[in-house]
Formats: structure tokens, C-alpha cells, sequence
């Protein structure tokens, strides 16, 4: 399979674009600077997505794109649900099927109707991207484009950890262990998501992932 990854470069692109390859796929790893990346088995296409054009040519002959676009390092919130709708509009013009978006957990509910960003402990430096990535959302479920798209949000805590290929599955609602905890390797969460791109479970909706 030939996997496209926009935002190859950064923290959870990355391990994704090592995942796909550790199970042998062919990348085309995307990012503003994608020419930094030199590894066997991986196609390199630079892209500004803030920028006019330029999808069509970078996710030509993908099997399925994979979206790890966040903007807090650029600190534009923005960027994320334009990304969104870019993508929804732009892919099937270029022959994608299917779009993998790598989402945030701040929409995850922990009570009926209740958004895990809305309460008190949520951490203030994650807010503003927490509700971007809730807008992004809600760009995917008010769209009328042909893209099969999944958005999969992790667990509350997602942290450089174990690659143990263990996790579960959730919908809408905040997934916790037996001691109240969300949480999920960043390893893992790559794990889930590529068995997701295999596998096509899972159609225009969102999931969570954590132990």
C-alpha cells in the first residue's frame, strides 16, 4: 500500500511514517519540509497548506492519506479546519478514496453532552487546539463529499512510549481504564491507526483510541 502523510515531520506524523514502514509500506511523506526526510521506501513531496494548490500533485498514486495536521506549532488554529475542508474538496479530485485524519480527544464526551475541553482540568496550553481540532470535526460531519474520511481521536494523555500493539476501540466517549485514566503510547496509537488504514473498518465517522 502506498500511504501519503501530511505533516510527515512532526512528533505523531513521524511515528506514523515509522509504522507504515516498519510494516513495509510505501510513504509519500508531506510537510513543509519534507526534503529533511531520508529514509528507504520514502517519496518526499514539500507542501505549504496554507498555500494555493499543490494536494494533487503531492498525494498522486496514495492508496489512502493520512492527515496529521495540528498548527500549534505554527500557532495557527485556523489551518486546521481550512486543512479540513481543503482535503474533503481537493482529494477526490486527485483520485483519493479514503482520508485518515488524526484528531484531537478535546471533543471526546466524559458525560453525556459534555466535551472533555470544556472542563476544568483541561490543560489551557491544549485549548486552543482542542477546539480546532472539535471544528475540524465538525467540518468532516456536515460535509457532503464523497471522501471516506475517519477521524481518530487518541486518549486524553498521549505520550512517547512502548510499541505493544495493544489498545481498544471507542466512539464518542472518552475511553478510560480501571483507574480513571485515558491514555495511549503514541507508538499505539500509530499501531491503531495504520490497522485502520489495512483494515477500512470504519467509515465518515470519529473513533478514540487508548489503552
Amino acid at each position: 500500500m502506498k500511504i501519503a502523510i501530511l505533516g510527515a515531520t512532526g512528533w505523531i506524523g513521524s511515528t506514523i511514517m515509522s509504522e507504515a514502514l516498519h510494516r513495509q509500506h510505501q510513504v509519500i511523506a508531506i510537510s513543509r519540509d519534507a526534503g529533511n526526510i531520508e529514509q528507504d521506501g520514502v517519496q518526499t513531496h514539500s507542501l505549504d497548506l496554507l498555500a494555493q494548490g499543490g494536494i494533487n500533485e503531492a498525494v498522486a498514486g496514495a492508496d489512502v492519506v493520512i492527515a496529521a495536521v495540528g498548527g500549534r506549532a505554527k500557532g495557527n488554529h485556523d489551518m486546521v479546519s481550512h486543512t479540513a475542508k481543503r482535503l474533503l474538496a481537493e482529494l477526490p479530485q486527485a483520485g483519493i478514496k479514503r482520508l485518515i485524519w488524526v484528531g484531537g480527544a478535546g471533543s471526546l464526551e466524559v458525560a453525556p453532552g459534555v466535551k472533555l475541553v470544556t472542563v476544568p482540568e483541561f490543560p489551557a496550553e491544549y485549548k486552543d487546539e482542542a477546539l480546532a481540532q472539535g471544528q475540524a470535526l465538525d467540518v468532516f460531519r456536515q460535509s457532503d463529499s464523497v471522501l471516506d474520511w475517519l477521524f481518530v481521536s487518541p486518549a486524553a494523555e498521549i505520550f512517547p512510549g512502548e510499541r505493544s500493539g495493544k489498545y481498544r476501540l471507542g466512539g464518542d466517549q472518552l475511553l478510560m481504564d480501571s483507574e480513571g485514566k485515558s491514555k495511549i503510547s503514541v507508538q499505539d496509537y500509530a499501531v491503531a491507526l495504520l490497522d485502520q488504514a489495512e483494515k477500512a473498518e470504519h467509515h465518515n465517522t470519529r473513533i478514540g483510541i487508548a489503552y
